[in-house]
């Protein structure tokens, strides 16, 4: 009895779907495959299980999504503002006054 032919994973596309943060679902319909044999061709390939292999691997993604952001923070006052808050630790502040004027206050 003859094994079945191995199915062929392409190494540069696993990781490009990696870096756009598929999930191993949706890496294992893309390619036709079971987890069971992703699992195994990740072992063989980087001799390491697929969740450490996509976490290594996921960060390029990332990578390119904070460089996306970042420029467009240069065209969008929200972006800019919203990158602000998130690593420059600058919040919004409410002040009210008595005569119930309430202004929203961009602490930087």
């Amino acid at each position: 009895m003859m094994a079945r032919p191995r199915k062929e994973i392409n190494q540069k596309q696993f990781e490009n779907l990696c870096g756009l943060q598929c999930t191993k679902d949706e890496i294992c319909a893309f390619f036709d495959v079971t987890d069971k044999t992703l699992e195994s061709w990740c072992r063989r390939t980087y001799k390491a299980g697929f969740s450490e292999v996509f976490s290594q691997k996921r960060g390029l993604g990332k990578i390119s999504l904070r460089r996306s952001q970042w420029r467009l923070a240069e065209k969008s006052a929200t972006m800019a503002i919203w990158l602000g808050k998130q690593y420059l630790d600058q919040k919004d502040r409410i002040e009210s006054t008595v005569d119930g004027e309430v202004t929203v206050v961009i602490d930087v």
